[in-house]
């Protein structure tokens, strides 16, 4: 379980910086006070090399981040504990990267055309081992994925829909990655976007994810979008429950989220076209729900 005392910590230093198948009102900032205070985050610079930060998994073996870069073929890792300082280990070569999740002692990378490298260290922690599943989608039009995450009651992944074949407007879909057989299936998530455009106050939305993955504390689904500039929370089955504007200031283009163990939430903001800077945005859990 992570350690308390390190969270606090960090908060200190950190102030300085200002998913064979599964089956399973308008401009208003509207925040999850009960939980999280997203107008007040810790926040972290990262350097140059995370410019482009796409996808973020805390590890808590040591309560660091690792976290993938878009186009660079590197996997990152962030030490909260060390004064942020950052180590790389190069897996592949330049590819659309867009999500990134450790599980049982495995990092999963998933590519913007669903395709998930898997990749394991050596024993000795300096070689990393790498496999490649390909997503084969039939159909004429492109599917597009940005987010990862890890269903534990359907053991496997989810991977939500940015734009995908099939979707409506009204809608957004979900595949499922097996693990143990690299096995793709469309699954029963389906998000309803109408009712996301109804509580934000607006006729119609297309909702595009840009990072997800479960709340370990309400085991609920929680899905950025970049693009919309909103937080959206549903189960895990889809079933839409709540969605938050985000603010701009703070959330300059979040594409990627993970909580710590015990709940408190990290979010990676790209550097984009009008900030110089990738950030962590760090947000302690309020009280135990």
């Amino acid at each position: 379980m992570l350690n308390r005392n390190f969270i606090i910590i960090l908060f200190f230093f950190a102030k300085i910086h200002s998913y064979e198948g599964c089956i399973s009102n308008k401009n208003k900032i509207n925040l999850p006070a009960k939980e999280y205070d997203l107008n007040n985050p810790s926040i972290l610079k990262l350097n140059d090399a995370l410019l482009e930060i796409s996808g973020i998994s805390f590890y808590p073996k040591d309560s660091s981040v690792f976290a993938i870069s878009d186009e660079n073929g590197y996997l990152f890792k962030i030490h909260l504990d060390k004064n942020f300082v950052t180590e790389k280990w190069k897996f592949d070569k330049k590819r659309d990267y867009e999500d990134l999740f450790y599980k049982d002692s495995t990092f999963y990378i998933l590519e913007s055309n669903g395709n998930i490298h898997t990749l394991n260290f050596s024993l000795q922690g300096d070689t990393i081992y790498t496999r490649k599943s390909i997503f084969s989608a039939t159909g004429k039009n492109k599917n597009d994925f940005e987010s990862l995450y890890y269903d534990e009651e359907r053991k496997c992944f989810i991977m939500l829909c940015k734009d995908c074949e099939g979707d409506k407007k009204n809608a957004l879909t979900a595949w499922s990655y097996n693990p143990e057989n690299g096995i793709y299936t469309p699954t029963s998530f389906k998000l309803n976007v109408d009712l996301i455009a109804k509580q934000i106050g607006v006729e119609k939305l297309k909702f595009k994810p840009s990072a997800a993955t479960i709340n370990p504390v309400t085991h609920d689904v929680w899905i950025l979008s970049a693009i919309n500039q909103l937080l959206v929370v549903a189960d895990s089955n889809g079933v839409y429950k709540e969605a938050f504007t985000l603010n701009p200031t703070i959330f300059t283009q979040p594409e990627g989220i993970s909580f710590t163990p015990s709940g408190d939430l990290i979010i990676s903001n790209e550097a984009g076209d009008k900030y110089n800077t990738a950030t962590l945005l760090i947000f302690k859990l309020k009280k135990t729900i």
